[in-house]
């Protein structure tokens, strides 16, 4: 116990406390929307209650994280990326008794006393920093790369990705393979790979969305050989919310109306009257904007920034390794957030992605707060000059 006392106060000095206490600021704005949107949830649970043992939980996982110098986190993260794709294979293969299936996707592990886990979750972390430890060898190995050295790590990063994005998306989870795929675009753009690979990667995947979307306004029923009936359908109610109303696009049309109906100040707190399927989990903005109005929803997307500033900031000034996890969580943290509110205000299809530390989520909270618990543990690390005071 001492010699945790003792790593604390050395390294206390450096720790981010204006990101810590943005953090917080964020679990509190949460908690409060909980409180309102569980009016709305079918199950008798009380979300509110349980998202702060959520919170708890995820505040002793970032201490455990804040023990390991990233030394150790680098040597140990073959085997946490290795347990992940193992997580993702038992969710696959195991019987449904254990792992259900849940608004068609094949997600979860059940755990008899303690509820269940999503280890897709996880995994964005996890694949963060494989690709952070396989770039970080490649640019220890090859300081100056050469293009064949380029391709190599490219492909390199690519396999490590496809594995766990290939699997999830065996799960039927879309959005959550999607996710992963920002997260190695993100890193593989401050990779120092050759400008033109990327921008060749870049083109292939512009060209694949614009010939999908080029197929959907010229003959539709192709996209049937690559999506379900289910999947085409959702596109349909996303460009026509009212014109699917009843059906299948009765969710976003009631977020649209709630957003709009908090207009500026909003209805004030636990005054929504809009009813929202699952607005305690992806839907929970609908819940900020329509009680405190524009100025709440500018308050929290202000906060998201301030977030991802720090972040930035911490990894302008970190090692390798360390910038690496940083982006990785940035691209994470920037696309939850810019799909999410997005999706229910009607600009991007939805995709079932939650709102990061604000939706209800045990699995989210505390994936999302093991990325934030690696970004304050790489400002917790002190930095030693050979002529320094001390």
């Amino acid at each position: 116990m001492k010699r945790f006392g003792d790593f604390v106060n050395k390294r206390k000095s450096h720790f981010d406390s204006n990101l810590a206490m943005l953090i917080i600021f964020l679990m509190v704005f949460s908690s409060v929307s909980l409180y309102s949107a569980q009016k709305y949830a079918q199950l008798n649970i009380d979300y509110f209650q349980q998202q702060i043992v959520w919170f708890v939980i995820s505040g002793v996982i970032v201490l455990a994280i804040f023990y390991f110098d990233f030394e150790t986190i680098m040597k140990l993260t073959p085997y946490i990326y290795s347990f992940g794709i193992l997580l993702l294979l038992f969710v696959w293969l195991g019987p449904e008794s254990i792992a259900p299936v849940r608004k068609g996707a094949k997600s979860w592990i059940e755990i008899p006393g303690l509820g269940s886990i999503q280890p897709s979750e996880f995994m964005k972390i996890f694949l963060i920093l494989m690709l952070s430890y396989i770039l970080t060898k490649h640019i220890d190995k090859f300081p100056v790369g050469e293009i064949k050295d380029d391709f190599k790590l490219l492909f390199k990063m690519g396999m490590i990705a496809a594995l766990p994005i290939g699997l999830t998306l065996l799960q039927n989870d879309f959005g959550t393979s999607l996710v992963m795929a920002v997260i190695t675009m993100g890193i593989i753009l401050v990779s120092g790979i050759n400008w033109k690979m990327i921008a060749s990667v870049v083109a292939l995947v512009v060209s694949i969305v614009f010939s999908l979307v080029v197929t959907y306004l010229y003959d539709p029923d192709l996209l049937l050989n690559l999506l379900d009936g289910y999947q085409l359908d959702r596109i349909n109610s996303w460009l026509d919310p009212f014109g699917h109303g009843q059906g299948i696009g009765y969710q976003l049309k009631q977020s649209i109306l709630a957003i709009g109906s908090g207009m500026t100040e909003g209805k004030g707190f636990n005054q929504s009257n809009v009813y929202i399927p699952e607005a305690h989990t992806d839907f929970i903005f609908t819940i900020v904007a329509e009680e405190f109005g524009f100025i709440g929803a500018s308050l929290l997307i202000s906060l998201y920034f301030f977030i991802i500033y720090k972040i930035v900031a911490t990894a302008l000034s970190s090692s390798f390794f360390e910038s690496f996890i940083c982006v990785g969580v940035i691209s994470f943290l920037t696309f939850h957030i810019f799909q999410n509110i997005g999706m229910v205000i009607g600009l991007i299809p939805i995709t079932g992605i939650p709102l990061p530390l604000m939706s209800y989520g045990g699995s989210s909270v505390m994936a999302t707060m093991m990325g934030l618990g690696l970004v304050l543990n790489v400002s917790l690390k002190k930095k030693d000059y050979m002529f320094s005071d001390g």
